[in-house]
């Protein structure tokens, strides 16, 4: 995992002086390769073993290696500046906030891509693909993704129960049995209504899948599987923005895996798509 990637990911579960030292290397890792150990705690006003500490708590041998690997990660993604460099002022302004957004979008949905393994994906996609019956829930704006995407398990055959209303999800729990599958979509996991529903729903032998932000969050620690989503930027309507459109990504990626990993589903989904077709004609 990505060094960036791997401090977010941990920093809920962090001291306050981790966290400290995780913001800074967040916000500064492009000047990270400035800074040796000594500097870096006189910065943050700091031992100089905290900074050890911390990078051997991530898995590193030390600070040197740690600063070496977030190097590569920001030479990889373009010295990462371009993406948070100031948008111009004057004639560029257009095109400037297009390739930000462009590039801050592709960054994003790569860090994703990289904090879901190979391993877990493939079997979450053989978890649906096995499941008698799909229970998918969200709420707000996480019910729009959910929605849209028990629509696309239902084009497959599934057979798919989708309620944005907590308590027709719940009536509807009196029909879940074991090896059936609930997909739950909540961006930060911590609604209270959620772990109701995913532990009444593990009751019955029934496995949870969460979809949340790539962070320490209660919903996540519960579930028997998670699909995590990267977003982060400074400005709060683009860390939004990049949500939406790596869970789309992600989501999407999930869906052609089902495709392929039953031809059955695949040829369903051609009859059901031809059906609609003709309906619309009509």
């Amino acid at each position: 995992m990505p060094p960036l990637v791997k401090i977010r990911s941990e920093r809920d579960h962090m001291s306050a002086i981790e966290r400290r030292i995780a913001d800074f290397i967040l916000d500064n890792a492009h000047l990270l390769r400035d800074y040796s150990s000594q500097q870096l705690a006189s910065a943050l006003g700091i031992s100089q073993s905290s900074v050890v500490k911390f990078s051997q708590k991530l898995g590193f041998k030390g600070y040197p290696d740690l600063k070496y690997s977030i190097g590569e990660a920001v030479a990889r993604a373009g010295n990462g500046a371009q993406a948070q460099a100031p948008v111009p002022a004057e004639g560029n302004h257009y095109t400037g906030i297009a390739e930000r957004l462009r590039v801050s979008k592709a960054a994003a949905e790569e860090e994703t891509r990289l904090a879901n393994p190979q391993a877990d994906v493939e079997a979450i996609v053989q978890l649906i693909d096995a499941a008698p019956k799909v229970f998918v829930y969200g709420l707000g704006d996480d019910g729009l993704y959910a929605r849209e995407f028990a629509m696309r398990l239902s084009l497959l055959g599934m057979l798919t129960v989708h309620h944005a209303d907590p308590i027709l999800m719940m009536a509807n729990l009196s029909a879940a049995r074991a090896d059936d599958v609930m997909l739950v979509f909540s961006e930060f996991g911590k609604l209270p209504q959620l772990f109701q529903l995913s532990r009444q729903f593990q009751d019955v032998g029934g496995k949870v899948v969460s979809i949340t932000r790539h962070s320490a969050n209660p919903l996540r620690a519960h579930a028997d599987a998670s699909l995590v989503v990267c977003a982060h930027d400074p400005a709060p309507h683009l860390a939004q923005l990049l949500y939406r459109a790596s869970l789309q990504s992600l989501l999407d990626f999930v869906f052609v895996l089902l495709c392929h990993a039953n031809p059955d589903r695949h040829r369903q989904l051609g009859v059901n798509l031809e059906r609609i077709e003709h309906l619309i004609d009509t």
